[in-house]
């Protein structure tokens, strides 16, 4: 079939060339004409291991070519940005307007799937009507719904085809005809649903691990007030064979976790109390750092932080509401200097040593494996005060220590 994948983002870039890979001609469709440019070159903008050999393949091949304007398909998968607002609103400005896009373009028999996460009754109340504006009945002569992914950065491509799916129609032949279209890669079980259900589905997946961590946070909060060890007490409570309690850090970040809880929040606010606060509390985590910062910085004029690790998860580029960044600012709002080191971060790769160098407290915002063996000692002699505040419980601590760190940890106070 002719497939056009509107967006090449973290998700869409990676699923356009899967279908491309499995025989079908794919036209990626991006705003963005430096994407649009890369990728018909066979080069990527995104980090994500084997992705830049499998997108090239594709290219070479004929099958995967990009533009910045639709043409017309068989298929239109719509996969572009559904951030939030600053008042924690969803912003549907994007697939709104890619849904608009298509309207020309259509014709009887085709399909629109939208794999944006989304709040509930997006395809239905949002995209059906304006659908229904190319004059085709909408679940018998255009076929619609939504099917999102469930994919991690680092694994994109292995999860694209091994994970489960969910297939959620405008109506049940939709449904079907959603999973007929993706089983042509996915090697994991496909669920039929309708849109509403697939969308709450998918929000209700980061939801819960969203909830999770924001009980592991609040008991790191608990066991400092109580001179406890939290990481100790969570390894302790998991080996109950029914508990599985996340770890606590620094906040939430990520376009998924830190995000989709709002969404179900939006539309039920007087119903989603414990999802709210969850956010509440993951939000604030940030700003609880900082105060233990500020303790350990006491008396010390113009300090500072050399935070080692940005992004939103270890080993990884993305830095997308990362909680750490918002660290930073809060750090440069209440004048404290500070000197980044993330190897994956763009924009934030300065050496080690001039991050380091002169600081007064070192801060691990996020557990990059390389970040296992630092050169304590080394560190040590260019701090102006060897102070460790892990928020990961990851640092080798007698190493550390034996540096002469004096270590601190999130979720304890001795």
């Amino acid at each position: 079939m002719n497939i056009c994948v509107i967006g090449l983002g973290y998700i869409g870039l990676p699923t356009a060339a899967m279908f491309a890979a499995h025989g079908h001609q794919v036209l990626g469709v991006d705003k963005n004409a430096d994407i649009v440019e890369a990728l018909n070159q066979g080069n990527v903008i995104i980090e994500e291991p084997g992705l830049e050999d499998f997108v090239k393949q594709v290219v070479n091949s004929g099958r995967l070519k990009a533009s910045t304007a639709l043409q017309p398909a068989d298929v239109f998968i719509i996969s572009v940005p559904t951030p939030i607002t600053a008042d924690k609103k969803s912003d549907m400005s994007y697939v709104e307007a890619a849904t608009r896009e298509t309207v020309p373009f259509l014709r009887e028999g085709n399909l629109v799937v939208l794999e944006s996460t989304s709040p509930v009754g997006t395809v239905d109340e949002l995209m059906a009507p304006i659908l229904a504006e190319s004059g085709l009945a909408i679940g018998s002569q255009l076929f619609l719904g939504h099917s999102p992914e469930r994919v991690i950065p680092g694994q994109i491509l292995y999860e694209l085809v091994h994970n489960s799916r969910i297939a959620g129609g405008i109506n049940r032949e939709s449904a079907q005809r959603i999973a007929d279209l993706y089983k042509c890669f996915v090697e994991g079980d496909i669920f039929l649903t309708d849109s509403r259900t697939a969308e709450l589905a998918k929000l209700t997946e980061n939801t819960f691990r969203d909830v999770n961590i924001a009980l592991a946070n609040e008991l790191a909060k608990i066991c400092e007030n109580l001179g406890i060890n939290v990481w100790e007490l969570i390894e302790l409570c998991n080996k109950h064979p029914r508990v599985n309690i996340h770890q606590p850090g620094p906040g939430v970040g990520g376009h998924c976790i830190a995000v989709d809880p709002w969404f179900i929040v939006e539309k039920q606010p007087e119903t989603a109390l414990l999802i709210h606060q969850a956010r509440l509390i993951n939000d604030s985590m940030p700003s609880y750092v900082l105060q233990r910062i500020k303790e350990l910085l006491a008396g010390i004029e113009k300090p500072k932080v050399a935070v080692l690790g940005v992004t939103y998860k270890p080993d990884v580029d993305d830095i997308r509401e990362s909680p750490v960044l918002k660290l930073v600012q809060m750090l440069h709002d209440n004048g404290i200097e500070t000197g980044i080191h993330d190897p994956f971060a763009k924009g934030y790769d300065s050496s080690l040593e001039d991050a380091v160098r002169g600081a007064d407290l070192l801060l691990l915002g996020v557990h990059h494996k390389q970040y296992k063996e630092l050169p304590a000692e080394q560190l040590a002699q260019i701090m102006r005060h060897p102070v460790l505040l892990d928020t990961r419980n990851f640092a080798d601590v007698t190493t550390f220590a034996k540096a002469g760190f004096a270590c601190n940890l999130l979720g304890m106070r001795d």
